[in-house]
């Protein structure tokens, strides 16, 4: 483009694809590589080092650490480009290893913790909500490439489109359980657990997602198929494990879920709601059967209905925690 300084050797001559990628990646035009790893720094901190991701430069907002963005980008760009050591240079740091528990005197001094005086909490990106609660239950299939894989969806959610009119056909086989980057995309038409999470469109780059907290969201987490699923079968995985009391088993489930030990207000609440559930489930069998069809994943065997699902009611609490879907 003729807008862009032209490398000093090419003279008389017409330029091409490669004169402008060797310009992108020479050690005179530090940009891109101070580019990539603020959008690395991005998606382990929260918020890049300048916070304005698609315009990084002089008429985007200054970098809080413009030190150690230099230093990254001379880093990376000594290391040949390697992603691998980058990302692992911000994982093992110390800053990155900090508890998300802003001390009180800095709330008012940085309250954006631009600092980094503490790790910054931040919902996970809507892929990654459907494929936390996949992983968490062991469905998720980790194949890589291929073609586009067709979630759960509504039925009629495509009656508006024409020219011509379609019907949207869900994968009933291992697709249904890949992730979230491979779903079926239809412009205009989002698939709708992921439009409720906040994921762009793809119209148009969007190098920083807006996040919103709405009401539909938590509905969205309780009854969308693919998380009812993966509470069954987390429940089903539950109940297999050796375990000799329902006290056991809900340690087990924060354990997987969440990574830590349940707190003892917690065990309390869950299991008064075993309880309860226990005793709905086991004067209607009719919706023990009808929650254990529930998506692709068989029932299991050898388990009484009305257990399972108790067991499935409680485990779809944990995976509606704040916590659950939250990156601390």
């Amino acid at each position: 483009p003729h807008f862009l300084p032209p490398p000093p050797e090419a003279k008389n001559r017409r330029l091409t694809r490669l004169d402008l990628a060797r310009w992108l990646v020479s050690r005179d035009n530090p940009l891109t590589a101070r580019t990539l790893v603020n959008r690395l720094w991005k998606e382990f901190f929260g918020q890049g080092l300048a916070p304005v991701l698609d315009d990084l430069g002089a008429q985007g907002e200054a970098p809080s650490h413009p030190e150690l963005l230099d230093w990254l980008a001379v880093e990376f760009m000594e290391r040949g480009w390697d992603v691998k050591h980058i990302v692992k240079l911000m994982v093992t740091s110390a800053t990155y290893r900090q508890t998300a528990n802003l001390r009180l005197e800095l709330k008012d001094l940085d309250p954006n913790n631009r600092l980094l005086a503490a790790q910054n909490p931040r919902r996970l990106e809507a892929e990654f909500v459907r494929d936390n609660a996949l992983f968490i239950a062991g469905l998720l299939n980790p194949e890589l490439g291929g073609p586009s894989a067709y979630p759960y969806q509504p039925p009629g959610y495509y009656a508006q489109l024409q020219f011509p009119d379609r019907d949207y056909h869900a994968n009933t086989d291992a697709r249904q359980y890949r992730r979230g980057v491979y779903a079926h995309w239809q412009r205009t038409f989002l698939q709708p657990m992921l439009a409720n999470f906040d994921s762009p469109s793809r119209e148009e780059c969007t190098a920083n997602r807006v996040v919103s907290n709405t009401p539909q969201q938590m509905l969205t987490l309780l009854n969308d198929p693919p998380n009812v699923e993966a509470a069954r079968v987390f429940a089903e995985w539950v109940l297999k494990a050796k375990c000799d009391s329902d006290e056991e088993r809900i340690e087990l489930v924060f354990q997987r879920a969440l990574a830590r030990p349940a707190k003892a207000g917690e065990k309390s609440s869950l299991l008064s709601f075993l309880k309860g559930q226990r005793e709905h489930y086991r004067a209607d069998a009719g919706e023990s059967v009808k929650l254990a069809k529930v998506g692709l994943a068989p029932a299991p065997e050898g388990l009484a209905p009305a257990e399972l699902a108790a067991w499935t009611q409680v485990c779809r609490v944990v995976l509606n925690l704040h916590e659950t879907i939250t990156r601390y």
